[in-house]
């Protein structure tokens, strides 16, 4: 069955603010409420991979400590730049 693209926003969405550590809803919830909306099917395809890895990897690429798999790479970028706009650490 084949998702229609409200479902999958809706779907992502909540992945984003529901992934099982505080620090990965803050930083991809926002995110998600902020940009969804606006990507296109490539950009969700990717996001929706990403949403696949372990948090504590996702974390470590987003704060910069570990290197992102070069498929992530400028989502990751994204991702650390928006929170840190967010928070005031950019």
């Amino acid at each position: 069955m084949t998702e229609d693209r409200e479902t999958r926003l809706r779907r992502m969405r909540m992945r984003c603010w529901r992934r099982g550590t505080k620090e990965m809803d803050m930083i991809l919830g926002p995110y998600a409420d902020a940009h969804l909306a606006g990507m296109n099917d490539e950009e969700l395809d990717l996001l929706d991979d990403l949403l696949n890895e372990n948090d504590q990897d996702l974390y470590r690429w987003v704060s910069g400590v570990d290197r992102a798999p070069a498929r992530f790479a400028a989502l990751i970028a994204r991702l650390s730049d928006f929170a840190g706009t967010r928070h005031g650490t950019s």
